[in-house]
């Protein structure tokens, strides 16, 4: 069981080091890309459900509450995430969110009253020394240092949404889980992007909408539900440090199809960070 909560993890992160490349490729706001990318998923996580007949019932009126508040958090976390990208790099972007783990770590003994281990802390701070290695020198004044403050907001943000997702795996699958949570992010998104189409008039060409249904159904609908099924066999600490191999796939992909070539600082990052991941998965 252990075993293929790995393996479902490190797929849904190399599906998510694809994602970054759509910030890129697609010329829509930050905004409407995540309400794009949601609104696609949740379809499709929707038409899944509907095929395998299974059931669409929450438990209780607290849940859906949850539910609705993940959504929220979801929403902001996607913002962030290719808000920074399109303001500094793909690596940059994906650099900064991994981050997260050094988040998870202090919060999950805190939420769920569990023992903070020495070794956690010291891979958690491993970690944030390759984020480190990686930024350029830091000024509020450039637009490189505004991506790395949103990137951190947005490894913060899935910090959050990775423990209250451990609240569901017990009882809901990982596909109904990812279904309530995009929907829910669509709905909060929605006022806001149907103000800025009424009030910029947004257009979207052929290759923006063939982009955004790839980034909702491929990296979005699949790999959140792999992600969130791995919770139930793997710890959250551990899903998160696995989850910095985001990092490393989100670099090369930029360097493959978007031309950016990491620098030798970045490189060691994610050899740090690549390193941790290793010795994770390794001692558990």
């Amino acid at each position: 069981m252990k075993n293929r909560g790995i393996i479902y993890v490190n797929l849904a992160v190399l599906l998510f080091g694809l994602a970054g490349l759509f910030a890129k490729w697609i010329s829509l706001p930050a905004i409407c890309i995540t309400f794009g990318r949601v609104f696609f998923s949740s379809i499709t996580l929707a038409l899944w459900i509907l095929t395998r007949k299974e059931s669409f019932r929450l438990e209780t009126g607290k849940d859906f509450l949850l539910f609705l508040a993940a959504g929220g958090i979801l929403a902001l976390h996607w913002w962030s995430f290719l808000a920074s990208i399109q303001l500094a790099t793909v690596a940059i972007g994906t650099i900064t969110f991994s981050s997260f783990p050094l988040f998870v770590t202090f919060l999950e003994p805190l939420l769920f009253h569990q023992k903070l281990r020495p070794k956690d802390v010291l891979l958690a701070l491993v970690i944030l020394a390759g984020v480190y290695i990686t930024i350029p020198a830091f000024s509020l004044e450039n637009q490189m240092a505004r991506g790395i403050a949103v990137g951190m907001f947005s490894a913060f943000s899935y910090a959050v949404l990775t423990l209250m997702n451990k609240r569901f795996t017990g009882r809901y699958s990982g596909t109904l889980t990812a279904f309530y949570e995009q929907g829910f992010a669509c709905l909060v998104l929605a006022p806001r992007v149907l103000y800025m189409a009424f009030r910029s008039g947004l257009s979207i060409t052929a290759s923006d909408l063939g982009g955004l249904v790839l980034l909702g159904v491929i990296t979005t609908a699949l790999a959140h539900t792999l992600f969130i099924s791995s919770l139930k066999q793997i710890p959250a600490q551990l899903a998160g440090i696995c989850s910095s191999m985001e990092t490393v796939y989100g670099i090369l992909f930029a360097m493959l199809f978007l031309g950016e070539i990491p620098s030798l600082r970045e490189c060691l990052g994610a050899f740090i960070i690549v390193g941790c991941v290793i010795y994770a998965q390794a001692s558990k």
